[in-house]
């Protein structure tokens, strides 16, 4: 029975010690969070409006059969929810990290109470988590506004895109954690980050790219984060999702191993 509990003690320290730190960043949070709410729901609208109705009327008939017989709008939607959270966990996980680990310090002053390093990381992906579950949870209701989700399955997209957001926000807390100053960001959002959201299935069909790049599309988390939200709104999952949410929580789990000690390393004299 000593040996069962020993574990239970240690879990449910680590996650008393990560609702510390959620704690602290819903605090923050609380002064912000109007303009954060704001932009979740005029996002999608612009996107929608100006590509979905002002893009897609341009789009001949015919591409419907390309973009599985569904219209541009109905496409692009979904696609655009799961790299919308892409782009704010990525966000989330650079600055604000950077600003904890050098520019305030806010991680020296909190591993000088009993909390670790590991519960700094689960507490950072917790409120990450948070952020994309109050973005997918506005963006989907402006799909609905749009008449665009064609089954209570849409729900289904909520934590796929959350999981799409965590799946970015860990590996790039490991490199905020290697970084300096925050002169790598911009290469990270130009390099890695836009392409990403460009070519892996949000406003095309990644089956049109020549198989080259195919490939190289199909082995980032946007693509399967873009197949399974795209799946969940329109119902139309595909006979692939187990290997979609396979390759995000492999993906997660090895790059937050990564994470914890390359910010063990930064952090821990």
């Amino acid at each position: 029975m000593a040996a069962i509990a020993v574990p239970n003690r240690r879990t449910s320290s680590a996650i008393a010690g990560a609702a510390r730190v959620l704690q602290r960043n819903l605090l923050v949070y609380r002064r912000t969070w109007r303009g954060s709410v704001f932009g979740s729901f005029l996002t999608p609208l612009l996107y929608l409006t100006a590509m979905g109705i002002g893009l897609g009327s341009l789009i001949a008939s015919g591409g419907s059969t390309v973009l599985g017989g569904v219209d541009y709008l109905h496409f692009l939607g979904p696609g655009i929810l799961a790299s919308s959270c892409m782009q704010t966990a990525s966000f989330e996980s650079t600055y604000p990290i950077m600003g904890k680990i050098s520019w305030r310090r806010n991680y020296e002053a909190i591993l000088a109470t009993p909390l670790q390093v590991h519960h700094l990381l689960i507490g950072e992906l917790s409120w990450i988590a948070f952020r994309m579950l109050s973005m997918s949870s506005a963006f989907l209701f402006v799909l609905t506004v749009f008449g665009i989700p064609r089954s209570p399955l849409a729900l289904l997209a909520i934590p796929a895109a959350m999981l799409t957001g965590l799946a970015f926000a860990a590996p790039i807390i490991a490199f905020a954690a290697t970084r300096h100053n925050d002169s790598g960001f911009a290469a990270l959002f130009r390099f890695v980050v836009n392409p990403l959201f460009l070519f892996s299935g949000t406003f095309f069909p990644v089956s049109q790219l020549p198989d080259a790049i195919e490939w190289v599309a199909a082995a980032t988390p946007l693509y399967h984060g873009v197949a399974l939200v795209r799946g969940a709104v329109l119902d139309t999952m595909p006979a692939t999702w187990p290997l979609h949410l396979a390759y995000l929580l492999v993906f997660l789990g090895v790059t937050a191993v990564i994470a914890e000690r390359l910010l063990r390393r930064r952090l821990v004299k």
